[in-house]
């Protein structure tokens, strides 16, 4: 299934949510541009455990816990990450406002960089990607949203079958994969099972983003007018 758009318009141009996506794919054309150079960027700025672990030998590692967040794998890994952040994060800036998601954002980043280093501490494997934060975009829309429908479409031969998804089920069930995925990689030791797919990263910022958004919403009452349909004048996508 993909992800198409949502039954909620924006509040107001999600300035921030336009930045991220920009800069994630600046950087990445500049990690094409590298060629095969582009492996030595990658160990250079992802977030490898073992080295954030021993950090007092060289405490400038730490900041690889927030350029790990902007950079990334491959085309798929690109696109699928910045179709999940256009969708639903243009919802969450309108209901914190610019300065409160990109604060929201970045601390889902750290968290879920944080929860991926707990589990596997001596990994020798950089971790790339803005799917740990935007785990927390999820997990905002979840609790924000829940009467919201998603649309996602069905690649079926030559056309596409779009359906509309309670945002409950769409993104409830994304969780409950991750957390399944995460409790089974607990019990595989090898490196290559730890260096995979961050499950415990996507746990951890979906989990922050369910706690901080109590925090950082705006206080004003707010009436939201769902779609019916996947309407491209009205759903950003």
């Amino acid at each position: 299934m993909i992800p198409l758009g949502d039954s909620v318009p924006s509040e107001r141009t999600p300035f921030v949510t336009y930045a991220l996506i920009v800069l994630n794919v600046m950087v990445f054309f500049w990690e094409l541009a590298l060629g095969p150079n582009a492996s030595d960027l990658i160990y250079s700025w992802g977030a490898t455990p073992a080295d954030i672990v021993d950090w007092q030998t060289n405490p400038w590692v730490l900041s690889t816990m927030v350029t790990s967040m902007f950079l990334h794998g491959g085309w798929l890994h690109l696109i699928g990450n910045m179709l999940y952040l256009g969708i639903f994060g243009d919802n969450i800036e309108g209901i914190m406002g610019h300065k409160r998601y990109l604060f929201f954002y970045l601390v889902c980043g750290l968290t879920a960089n944080l929860a991926q280093i707990l589990i596997a501490p001596a990994s020798t494997i950089p971790g790339v990607g803005a799917s740990g934060a935007i785990a927390g975009v999820l997990g905002a829309y979840l609790l924000s949203f829940p009467r919201a429908r998603v649309f996602v479409g069905i690649p079926l031969l030559i056309y596409m079958k779009v359906f509309a998804v309670p945002a409950v089920l769409a993104l409830g069930s994304w969780f409950v994969i991750q957390l399944l995925n995460g409790i089974a990689v607990i019990a595989m030791t090898s490196e290559a099972a730890m260096g995979g797919v961050a499950w415990w990263a996507h746990i951890g910022g979906f989990a922050a983003g369910l706690l901080l958004t109590p925090l950082l919403r705006q206080r004003r009452r707010h009436h939201f007018r769902y779609l019916d349909t996947l309407d491209p004048r009205y759903v950003r996508r």
